[in-house]
């Protein structure tokens, strides 16, 4: 039965999601260059429009559709059709809102990820083969894992191998940071790369970015729990945690090591620390999140240090933090899921009798399955492209910026 109060809440959730693919814009445009500010602004702004028209054609239906041997979905849900605004989806992903509240709230989680890859090429590719590869990608790598871990009897999530992945530590983030290694590895370095300074040219637009990521993230996380009950507050709580330990432990390591008080690092410590506590975010209680927080600035503070250190060049550090945030966060969500969570009726609840050992197991499984698929498949589009559309600018363009070359205008003008 629909209820009121859940259904105005995931749709909050959902305006708090789409707004953090704005966030991102102007997370990914503070850190490039000047001259490629609107280039890089402009990635994430039309995934939104992109994204949200192959959804409603095709997207939901191969996500969330009746399933098709554990792998994908069927076309039952073309252009939305038995997609109703009044009653659940037929399958219980959400039985107290409507199947259009869910749909449009998986939405956002499908816009923002394709807009996460593109840190990794930012500054360097054509916008005419970055629109194709949104809609390929959101086609071919998103919707098969979204199925394989939420959707009607999916075959890696709760009701098949049975991997824990609250709000898509699998889904988004480890698919998207490892897109982001592939499509470094296929771009190459940009022009100069490590021979000329090449630093964030708007360090305001940075912390405004990942300010409105933060404040997005609850809708990301604590609308995953598809009510308003209890275990929205609970992620809501764990994210925070997360965030500001992460935030805290960046800027440490950053004191310790440079001997500066790195702005940047704080903010991108804090998304580090969100995206390690998306999978976690429902299945822990504060004490946890502090942990997987603590984890998130470490261990992604050390990926961006060595993927620099080998000047593998991941313009924006998406693997780093994300990929590298949300493996580990899968990896705490089995050590930790249940934890903390005594006296509010939760001890130990997703393990369902399994022993943390075999949880565990699942987890490294999911991370396995969705490093490899998204770093295939990745690669495959990439290169497809590349041999026919063709991916980077030319070194004119390049060196013009792309907001001249791509989009003739200007962010800002003396």
């Amino acid at each position: 039965m629909v209820n009121s109060g859940d259904t105005a809440w995931i749709l909050t959730s959902s305006a708090l999601v789409m707004l953090m693919t704005p966030g991102l814009a102007f997370f990914y445009g503070g850190l490039v260059r000047g001259k490629n500010v609107l280039g890089a602004i402009m990635h994430s702004f039309i995934t939104i429009a992109l994204v949200s028209v192959v959804w409603v054609l095709w997207g939901y239906s191969l996500a969330f559709g009746p399933d098709v041997g554990g792998v994908i979905g069927n076309l039952d849900y073309v252009g939305l059709r038995n997609v109703s605004p009044l009653v659940p989806d037929p399958f219980g992903y959400a039985p107290t809102i409507p199947h259009q509240t869910f749909m449009v709230f998986q939405l956002m989680f499908a816009i923002i990820t394709p807009a996460l890859v593109s840190g990794a090429f930012a500054e360097r590719m054509k916008f005419s083969s970055f629109v194709i590869f949104v809609v390929v990608w959101s086609t071919i790598v998103y919707a098969p894992l979204a199925h394989w871990v939420w959707g009607n009897n999916g075959w890696l999530g709760l009701n098949g191998w049975g991997a824990l992945d609250f709000a898509g530590g699998t889904v988004v983030h480890i698919s998207s940071g490892v897109g982001a290694l592939a499509a470094a590895l296929v771009f190459g370095r940009r022009l100069r790369y490590g021979s000329e300074p090449m630093e964030p040219h708007n360090i305001p637009f940075v912390v405004l970015g990942a300010g409105l990521l933060w404040f997005g993230w609850f809708g990301f996380n604590a609308g995953s729990a598809l009510v308003s009950g209890g275990s929205a507050t609970l992620a809501f709580v764990a994210t925070n945690t997360s965030a500001a330990v992460a935030s805290l432990t960046w800027v440490a390591l950053s004191w310790k090591f440079t001997g500066k008080v790195s702005v940047v690092g704080a903010a991108t410590g804090a998304v580090a620390g969100l995206a390690s506590i998306t999978p976690a975010a429902g299945f822990v209680g504060p004490m946890p999140a502090m942990v997987i927080g603590l984890g998130a600035g470490s261990f992604c503070y050390l990926a961006v240090w060595f993927i620099k250190k080998v000047r593998l060049d991941d313009t924006l550090d998406v693997w780093g933090v994300h990929a590298i945030g949300s493996t580990w966060g899968m990896v705490a969500t089995g050590l930790f899921v249940g934890v903390g969570l005594v006296g509010m009726g939760f001890s130990d609840f997703a393990l369902e009798g399994m022993s943390r050992g075999e949880q565990m197991l699942r987890q490294l499984g999911a991370i396995g399955v969705a490093w490899g698929w998204a770093f295939s498949m990745t690669l495959v589009i990439l290169l497809a492209l590349k041999f026919t559309l063709g991916l980077r600018v030319s070194e004119e363009d390049e060196e013009e910026g792309l907001d001249l070359s791509q989009h003739g205008e200007q962010a800002y003008r003396s």
